[in-house]
């Protein structure tokens, strides 16, 4: 136990920078550098040197986003999220370097800045890359001053509309101070894969890339260690000459009796610790997480992970963290792929480019497979700003880095090389398809190369299907017969598929395929697609189940993001290209899960069909004041064999899925518009009698599951819930509070829209937060929001301090409700 993370950190950094003896070479861990930074937005040409006035600037930790801070501007454009994404801004940290470091190679590595980077130490330029997403590493040594103050000097300059979506602005991922001494291994500068696996034994290759700054060869030893949970399970000990100035390749071969999966089902993971040693000293020493695997991809039999097939139930993640925006959060991100787990997804794709370290770590624990996607543009682009400003000059660097940095993770199972690339339409764009297919494989050769294609036929016309190794198809649940009977050898899957929209606990009547709504939600009923490229779920899952050489799909969004504000807004002729007619709409309603993590009823349609846990699931909400004896449309979704409905303890019969046919409006190009018939809606026509709506679930007669929603009585309290009563208190763990406007029986009121307060005491403060609504204005940075289908999230964390968060959430009208979260 520790008093706290921050306190923590401070002292470390305190060791490694002022307590070294003469001459010290015992290898030094990379320290985190997010703590102490000074920001600034707007122009400033001179911030870069050592003597500017920072004394005003404000004082804050990374990571940080300074465009989810507001405010939401109708200036700003919906399909970025109607925040400030663009502009300049300035980020310095003042630190010390003892000298006796002087002799060792110093550098900063960040995850990613947002974006056109430049970074300064002491005004000198170390270094620049245009790409938010990507990693890099910059060399410190020449321009340290190692008798007094360093000024680190971070430029960034996003662009307005360099993306399709709300990109974030700022350093919003980890930052990392390397000292290491001359020989050490360099950046990502482990490769690890599992060629031969058996029962019995599986051999571990590893090639080790260490980098000798001297100006002489030296001989070391470099020393591998496998470990499981840090017993150690095998060992290997090399001596190795290496050249001076360069980095030099090692190639490692060791064995792992027994050894332990990782899969979907039991994510085991193994550690390689790398010692660097000149004679008896260990000089460095370096750690890698690695799984035991194999994968394979067939024609007909689908993606196999050990040898068993595995069908995709995936997902599309964008990266931002809704109200806690684009900044790099490793709790709000497991919590993401918990909710995604809960809903049945086996699979995430990075849309539309590399994803953050925590991600793929929460992956590989989580046993999630992981598509890492690198770009949305080539050549051609799609916005004004986008990366085909940089391509030509920075794909190479960006795509190797990428497959550097993300090689290791067994949850990684293929790299994509491009999402919808406008290059489909044109005759030569397979040269640029073949040339991106041609550096994943030079840099990783045990992994398949994919890209979503939209262009049917075009994309195969034009032969760039034909250049990497499995085909992604985005929203052609009518082309994979086509292209399968011409290309009966091609691998294929949905890359995005569905693209449904819906707002959380909103309702219609009567059911239609059209937007009938006028306050910029669209109907939680599921059947209107929006876009016209959409389609409702139903669909796909027909599609997968009659064609089993699919690999699976991958859904059109796990979670709701900011930007893209589909279905609403669009485009016109105007300067920048895009209009924002339907503002406030500045979020996306594609998911099944809101923008602050709360299930729409479209989450149990895939639970229903992903999972096996008995459930079942009943909408819409039972509070149609006006409607008493109407006839309200309700539907049901479950994994079981029958279903039966209770109105009042009245039956309305079963049930039975698979058997009883459901028709949805539906329209989609290449369907004409009219009603599809789904097996997987459950539907009653009742009317409407205020009380208890109430499903029962069977199988094989007997009740495997139940759910009961009952008619609201006026909101009368708040009620709170907490995903986790306990928090770390180091300011970088949450704690996610749903806030539910109930009436005096408990019963949520499924349309409120109180203004809720929140008043936070004690050892924590404010994160976020947020309520859902795609087109609400309400500030993510102040405590207080209105409810939204009545509910909303507050997010909450520590302050250093070990102790307990009192947080009280009162409402005009309705009693104060308190809750307690402990900070360890």
């Amino acid at each position: 136990m520790y008093t706290t993370k921050i306190l923590s950190l401070f002292i470390i950094a305190s060791l490694l920078l002022f307590s070294c003896s003469s001459q010290d070479i015992t290898p030094l861990p990379d320290q985190n550098f997010n703590l102490g930074w000074l920001f600034a937005k707007g122009d400033k040409p001179t911030a870069m040197q050592i003597n500017y006035d920072d004394t005003d600037w404000r004082k804050l930790n990374l990571p940080h986003d300074w465009a989810i801070e507001g405010p939401f501007d109708s200036q700003y454009n919906a399909r970025t999220g109607g925040l400030p994404v663009h502009g300049k801004g300035w980020y310095r940290k003042h630190f010390k370097i003892d000298p006796q470091h002087k002799w060792k190679y110093i550098s900063i590595a960040f995850e990613g800045a947002m974006n056109n980077t430049k970074v300064y130490l002491n005004g000198e330029l170390v270094g620049e890359r245009p790409f938010g997403y990507i990693g890099f590493e910059f060399d410190l040594t020449p321009h340290i001053n190692f008798e007094g103050d360093n000024v680190l000097a971070v430029a960034l300059a996003p662009e307005d509309l360099a993306s399709r979506w709300y990109s974030g602005a700022g350093i919003y991922r980890d930052v990392h101070l390397k000292i290491n001494n001359p020989i050490h291994v360099a950046q990502w500068g482990t490769f690890i894969t599992t060629p031969e696996i058996t029962n019995q034994e599986a051999k571990v290759h590893v090639q080790t890339t260490l980098k000798n700054t001297t100006e002489g060869n030296e001989t070391i030893n470099l020393v591998s260690i496998v470990k499981d949970e840090n017993v150690v399970v095998t060992t290997e000990n090399k001596e190795v000459n290496l050249k001076a100035n360069s980095d030099n390749v090692v190639v490692t071969d060791l064995r792992i009796a027994a050894p332990k999966l990782w899969d979907v089902e039991a994510p085991n993971l193994y550690q390689l610790e790398t010692q660097v040693w000149q004679g008896d000293t260990m000089v460095d020493v370096y750690h890698s997480s690695f799984g035991v695997r194999t994968i394979a991809f067939h024609a007909q039999n689908g993606f196999q992970l050990n040898g068993k097939r595995v069908d995709f139930k995936g997902v599309c993640m964008h990266h931002d963290l809704g109200p806690l925006g684009a900044a790099v959060n490793y709790r709000a991100t497991e919590r993401q792929m918990e909710i995604m787990k809960a809903m049945g997804v086996n699979a995430i794709r990075t849309s539309h480019n590399p994803p953050s370290s925590a991600l793929l770590e929460i992956c590989d624990r989580m046993g999630l497979l992981v598509i890492d996607e690198a770009f949305d543009e080539w050549q051609i682009g799609k916005v004004p700003n986008g990366y085909n400003k940089v391509f030509d000059q920075w794909h190479e660097r960006d795509l190797r880095d990428m497959i550097k940095r993300d090689r290791n993770h067994p949850s990684v199972i293929m790299w994509s090389i491009g999402n919808e690339i406008l290059e489909q339409g044109r005759k030569e764009g397979w040269k640029v398809a073949k040339m991106l297919n041609d550096i994943c494989h030079d840099e990783d050769n045990t992994r398949p190369t994919t890209a979503g294609f939209n262009y049917y036929p075009a994309s195969f016309d034009n032969q760039l299907a034909m250049q990497i190794d499995v085909v992604g198809l985005n929203y052609k649940p009518n082309g994979y017969i086509d292209a399968k009977t011409k290309h009966p050898d091609m691998i294929l899957y949905g890359s995005e598929t569905s693209s449904q929209t819906s707002s959380r606990g909103v309702y219609d009547l009567p059911i239609t395929g059209e937007l009938t709504n006028t306050d910029l939600q669209v109907s939680s009923y599921d059947v209107i697609n929006g876009p016209p490229w959409a389609y409702p779920p139903d669909v796909e899952f027909d599609t997968q189940a009659a064609n089993p050489y699919l690999l699976g799909e991958f859904m059109w969004t796990g979670f709701d993001y900011l930007g893209e504000p589909t279905p609403y807004g669009g485009r016109d002729n105007s300067t920048n290209g895009y209009w924002n007619d339907d503002w406030p709409s500045h979020a996306s309603y594609f998911a099944p899960v809101d923008l602050v993590g709360l299930p729409k009823d479209r989450f149990y349609l895939y639970q229903s069909q992903w999972t096996t846990a008995p459930m079942v699931h009943v909408l819409p909400h039972w509070n149609w004041e006006g409607k008493e004896g109407q006839q309200i449309p309700v539907f049901a979704y479950t994994n079981a064999e029958e279903v039966e409905l209770f109105v009042n303890g009245k039956s309305y019969g079963k049930k039975r899925k698979g058997v009883d046919i459901t028709k949805i409006p539906a329209e989609y190009k290449g369907f004409p518009k009219g009603d599809y018939e789904t097996k997987y809606r459950l539907r009653w026509d009742v009317p409407y009698t205020p009380g208890s709506l109430k499903v029962v679930a069977y199988t094989n007669g007997n009740v495997v599951a139940e759910k009961e929603i009952k008619t609201a009585a006026k909101a009368s309290n708040l009620k709170l819930e907490a995903d986790r009563n306990a928090i770390n208190a180091d300011g970088l763990d949450l704690s996610f509070i749903t806030v539910s406007v109930v009436d005096a029986n408990g019963t949520l009121v499924p349309k409120a829209n109180n203004l809720v307060q929140f008043r936070i005491e004690g050892d924590g403060a404010l994160a976020a937060v947020g309520n859902g609504d795609s087109a609400s204005l309400e500030s993510f940075q102040v405590p207080f929001i209105k409810a939204f289908s009545g509910k909303a999230v507050l997010i909450v964390k520590g302050n250093g301090q070990v102790g307990e968060i009192k947080i009280t959430a009162s409402s005009q009208g309705l009693e104060d409700e308190i809750i307690t979260i402990k900070t360890e």
